[in-house]
């Protein structure tokens, strides 16, 4: 299980991200005095999907993916949140919430920010992890060391995906995820 509360592994949210993740890649930043994500949030049906990864990795094109794939199944789908990500501790969950001056904005790279539809907070359910590609893909089979991640004292479920694959294909990976659903694999 990775556990992000580790010292070593926090940082201010404008923290260079090659530097950590050379330590492991799949690893967020985090400001410890805001509790703030470099990371996207979505919602699918009732579930909070937080996506991680280096700048430049995807996260913005998952969430929209994402976003479109749900909504082209019948499920609900909006945006909570893009590039900074708040996460706090209610009980057992962990509660994500998009930063208030970029509400409903989610960038395209080359294209700009663009407004959408967005709920003000969810219930993250399942956290995924961003990176790897040609030279460090994610392991062939799943690996039950990193089944899962802690946030802010909550274990999540956590999903490895190549930053490298279609979004479109990263996104049916997504949603045909049961832990999604909160099924059990």
């Amino acid at each position: 299980m990775l556990d992000f509360s580790d010292s070593d592994m926090l940082q201010h949210f404008d923290s260079d991200w090659e530097a950590l993740l050379s330590k492991q890649w799949d690893q967020p930043a985090v400001d410890v005095g805001k509790s703030y994500l470099h990371a996207s949030v979505v919602v699918i049906g009732e579930a909070g999907v937080l996506i991680s990864g280096p700048s430049g990795s995807g996260k913005s094109s998952l969430a929209l993916a994402l976003i479109a794939a749900a909504e082209g199944a019948g499920f609900f789908a909006r945006l909570v949140g893009d590039d900074r990500i708040a996460i706090a501790c209610k009980g057992t969950r962990l509660i994500a919430r998009g930063h208030p001056l970029i509400l409903g904005k989610i960038e395209r790279r080359g294209q700009g920010l663009f407004e959408i539809p967005f709920l003000a907070e969810a219930v993250v359910r399942l956290v995924i992890g961003l990176g790897g590609g040609k030279d460090a893909p994610p392991p062939r089979l799943p690996d039950e060391a990193h089944a899962h991640v802690v946030l802010a004292g909550v274990e999540l479920p956590f999903l490895r995906l190549r930053q490298d694959a279609a979004v479109c294909d990263l996104a049916a990976a997504v949603l045909a995820d049961s832990r999604l659903h909160g099924k059990q694999p």
